[in-house]
């Protein structure tokens, strides 16, 4: 098969995401000028460079009570800071909540049932309790083609991990299998690892 994407798929659902997996998941909390907060996750989102620590996600939508934009961006806008925050799999119930489109003045802490705590080197909320949050200043915010498309660059400026997930000096990511998304409405979990040698280590 093969299909132009401006053309269509003539399939019952959209392959594109299917094609682009496992993608990690960054659940960010952000919050606005007045401090309210807000949680939602992000599967368009990775790691860009190691020195200084740097990462990305895009934003691909908007909502009626943002100007073009969701909530998570707004707020970024406003205040220049975002905290990641990796989701476990036992977190997928309470993630799967903030993926809801809630008012803008609605906080997702609270209607999913999670504790929030202020970050060390930002004025932002990270979700106590998570594997790994990253608290992070934004670089850039470009817009991408498409009406509603923004890719938002941060730099991390601090870094919280979990105590248990740290073993023998490694954070080990099989203490907390990280939740990963496929495409459609399906999800992965990372529960085995191998390691391979580069051939010229």
């Amino acid at each position: 098969m093969f299909y132009k994407p401006e053309d269509g798929h003539g399939l019952p659902h959209n392959p594109f995401n299917a094609l682009i997996t496992p993608r990690p998941i960054a659940w960010i909390s952000t919050q606005d000028a007045d401090g309210l907060r807000n949680l939602a996750p992000y599967s368009f989102f990775n790691g860009t460079a190691y020195v200084p620590p740097q990462v990305m996600f895009a934003t691909t939508g908007a909502k009626p009570d943002q100007d073009g934009t969701k909530d998570t961006l707004a707020n970024i806008r406003a205040t220049g800071v975002f905290c990641i925050n990796v989701v476990e799999e036992t977190m997928r119930d309470a993630m799967n909540i903030s993926t809801t489109g809630f008012d803008k003045d609605v906080d997702e802490f609270e209607r999913a049932g999670l504790e929030a705590a202020q970050c060390e080197t930002i004025d932002c909320p990270r979700l106590v309790g998570a594997p790994a949050s990253l608290e992070c200043r934004v670089t850039e915010i470009i817009k991408i083609k498409g009406e509603f498309n923004h890719v938002v660059h941060g730099e991390v400026v601090g870094i919280h991990l979990r105590d248990d997930c740290l073993k023998d000096g490694i954070f080990d990511i099989t203490t907390f299998r990280p939740l990963a998304r496929l495409g459609y409405r399906d999800y992965s979990v990372v529960d085995n690892t191998f390691t391979l040698a580069r051939p010229d280590d």
